[in-house]
């Protein structure tokens, strides 16, 4: 079933997933055991972050290659002299490419300021419901399509190549260009119904479709790490294979769900709750909820809502000074009682406060409600109202897609925090299956997996996955915080500002 037969003697295949987020990053190394199971062990860790230059907040993306370079020497080290590699990052950022090959700036970041009144903008003759239709994706201030907009056009006109993050890290690997689908349905400029990006948006940002490389499906083989990388450091022989680039989606490829009645969050600095479809679903319903239909990988998509996630909660220890540990802050949280002030977590004044914790107290002093003061209470806020909007969502999708969700799959650095889970699972009331906390970079290797034809396909690898690694449940708790969701909806509604 996996395609690997123990009886003779094999070279087995090894693989590493290049894992990045806004905050951190690390290489995974990845293999199947001789009892079918996927195993995995962290081999480079580095921090990650934007900081201010020339006027915006911009990524240090050769600092990002570097360490990538710098976590496969100790792959080198650890005695592994052949390996594939994945790569994923977050979602709609970009690098410009000049004629000569090489960038033209550091990229600006998606929670730099520059694209705050953008929206309205360019949509002031276009109209949104219309721009929806076209690509199906949320709209959110910080997508590329508005990003580009706002972009320096003389830089744009210098622009021999636009790249998503993993794809330029890709192509100054191996020097080959490729445009992966999941990472590129982000920029809110596929067409839904043409598969390529959509000439009437390209005219808006002043673009055209060459100043892209070719748009290539998840799984398909990049190449190998070129030769001046491999005569400047101690590389083993890496054969790079074009992933599921956009982490969320490498995520969802990586959450062991079966069957038609499950649903996915993918829990970390931000929240992605959805369904994966087989079709896009860009009707009224899902336009009215801003809901996204960003591309999955093998032929589906990720049918999602956006929300701020643990974000909040890693302003928050920053703001602590990091003299707690998340584990510390969720057990002080744990002695609160939850729902003491409504929250909507996806104001976009939590988008990049300058401080969190006074953000946060300032929204219930204006909205007339109990103010955190406490550590304990300013965390319980937070949980209590993730899992209030949560509960929201799920209703949603049940809502728009005439379905019956019966699972929960959280995954991701939130499927560890219980009281989140638990607060989910009883508000939602639906079961939470918790785990694995690694599907980033377990879909990314997956994808890998199944490209080398090591596993068959997704369906075999997530029971894999199911099978390989520990998974918590969660039952809703009978008769507590009843009605509890319901004045939270209204709230949301501005139908009553009210405390529980």
């Amino acid at each position: 079933m996996l395609g690997i037969d123990w009886s003779e003697p094999i070279v087995k295949n090894i693989y590493v997933a290049v894992d990045i987020g806004a905050s951190s990053g690390r290489l995974m190394l990845a293999e199947i055991n001789r009892n079918q199971q996927i195993q995995i062990k962290e081999m480079h860790r580095f921090k990650n972050g934007f900081e201010k230059s020339d006027g915006h907040e911009r990524w240090n993306i050769d600092y990002l290659i570097h360490e990538i370079l710098t976590g496969l020497e100790k792959v080198k080290a650890a005695g592994y002299t052949n390996v594939h590699l994945g790569i994923d990052t977050w979602a709609v950022d970009y690098v410009l490419v000049g004629e000569d090959g090489q960038k033209l700036s550091n990229p600006i970041s998606y929670r730099d300021s520059r694209t705050s009144n953008t929206i309205k903008a360019l949509t002031s003759d276009l109209p949104k419901r219309e721009l929806y239709k076209k690509t199906g994706i949320q709209f959110l201030d910080f997508n590329t399509l508005y990003q580009l907009y706002e972009e320096d056009h003389e830089l744009l006109k210098k622009t021999n190549k636009i790249m998503m993050i993993p794809d330029y890290i890709g192509y100054v690997l191996t020097g080959k260009a490729v445009t992966e689908v999941t990472n590129a349905s982000t920029t809110q400029m596929l067409n839904l119904r043409a598969g390529l990006f959509d000439e009437d948006l390209l005219n808006k940002v002043n673009v055209n479709d060459d100043q892209f490389a070719h748009l290539v499906e998840a799984g398909t083989p990049l190449g190998t790490i070129s030769d001046n990388w491999m005569e400047n450091f101690d590389l083993p022989v890496t054969e790079v294979i074009t992933v599921a680039t956009h982490d969320t989606a490498s995520a969802v490829v990586g959450t062991p769900g079966h069957g038609d009645d499950w649903a996915f969050l993918s829990s970390g600095t931000w929240s992605l709750l959805g369904k994966e479809l087989n079709t896009p679903e860009n009707g009224q319903l899902a336009f009215q909820d801003n809901y996204t239909n960003e591309w999955g990988a093998y032929g589906t998509y990720r049918f999602l809502k956006n929300i701020m996630g643990l974000w909040m909660a890693q302003c928050v220890k920053r703001c602590y000074g990091n003299q707690y540990s998340f584990g510390e802050l969720a057990a002080l949280a744990g002695d609160e009682v939850p729902f003491q002030q409504f929250i909507d977590v996806n104001d976009e004044r939590f988008v990049n406060p300058k401080n969190m914790i006074e953000e946060i107290q300032q929204y219930c002093r204006e909205s007339n409600q109990t103010v955190p003061e406490t550590p304990g209470e300013v965390m319980m806020a937070i949980y209590a109202n993730l899992a209030l909007f949560y509960a929201n969502e799920i209703q949603e999708l049940n809502k728009i897609l005439n379905c019956h969700l019966n699972t929960l799959n959280i995954v991701g650095g939130g499927s560890n925090v219980a009281l989140l889970n638990q607060l989910t699972s009883t508000l939602a009331n639906i079961e939470v299956i918790a785990g694995p906390n690694e599907a980033t970079a377990i879909g990314n290797a997956l994808v890998q997996m199944i490209s080398t034809g090591d596993v068959k396909n997704i369906q075999v690898g997530r029971k894999i996955i199911s099978e390989s690694f520990e998974l918590k449940h969660f039952k809703p708790e009978t008769g507590e915080y009843a009605g509890v969701l319901q004045r939270y909806q209204d709230f949301l509604n501005g139908h009553s500002k009210e405390l529980v």
